[in-house]
């Protein structure tokens, strides 16, 4: 079968089982989910929720393709057939694997993710910039090693499909950074759709607009996985 991974947002934040919508509604449409909860998680101790902080994050994404190879190894899953994708951190994590680990993935699904951090941090909400620079670190300390680890700085990587999703009112990721991942991965004549909700902040909250966000979705990996 196809799989999903689908990446948790927080960073600091754990993923529980318990039935969740959106995650039955791509079950139903053909999919396994695999939904980790990777370093920088909460409910392992609080030495494992530091895990990724600032210079560790690239391990957190590891955690995420050997949950690709776990797919693959134990039978449940086409190896051509997997593809990543997340919320906020979670769209973050979809665009690091994309970049980083490019054939491994098969599609990908941006959230409202963090393409630069760099301008991320400089945009996003004051009331949330010093907690997320003691996360992701400080651009005038860190600066170089946080454009080295931004997925912008590495879009010709991108083999696989990607869809970005994004409100046009987040105070948290704002537009400006979905938008320079899919300008980018046009201008290189990459494959990217992109869906805009004026009405939405950070995530896709209103009924009408998960209808159509999540049905979208499963549009496109059903098209780029060949289910």
């Amino acid at each position: 079968l196809p799989a999903i991974i689908d990446v948790h947002g927080g960073p600091e934040y754990q993923a529980f089982p318990r039935l969740d919508p959106v995650r039955q509604y791509f079950v139903q449409r053909g999919y396994i989910l695999l939904v980790p909860n990777i370093r920088g998680s909460l409910g392992y101790g609080k030495a494992y929720s530091h895990l990724d902080d600032v210079r560790l994050r690239g391990n957190s994404v590891k955690d995420v393709v050997y949950g690709a190879e776990w797919l693959k190894q134990s039978g449940h899953a086409d190896p051509q057939k997997i593809a990543v994708m997340g919320i906020s951190y979670g769209g973050f994590m979809t665009l690091a694997c994309l970049t980083m680990y490019p054939e491994v993935w098969a599609a990908g699904v941006d959230i409202v993710g963090t393409a630069n951090f760099i301008t991320f941090l400089k945009n996003t909400g004051p009331y949330r910039r010093e907690h997320r620079i003691a996360e992701y670190g400080d651009p005038e300390k860190d600066g170089d090693f946080l454009r080295e680890i931004s997925p912008s700085s590495h879009v010709d990587k991108i083999r696989a499909p990607l869809m970005v999703i994004q409100g046009a009112n987040d105070p948290r990721v704002p537009q400006s950074e979905s938008e320079q991942i899919v300008d980018a991965i046009r201008k290189r004549g990459g494959v990217v759709e992109y869906l805009l909700f004026d009405d939405e902040g950070h995530g896709i909250s209103k009924l009408k607009n998960q209808i159509i966000a999540y049905r979208a979705m499963a549009d496109f990996l059903d098209k780029h996985l060949g289910t």
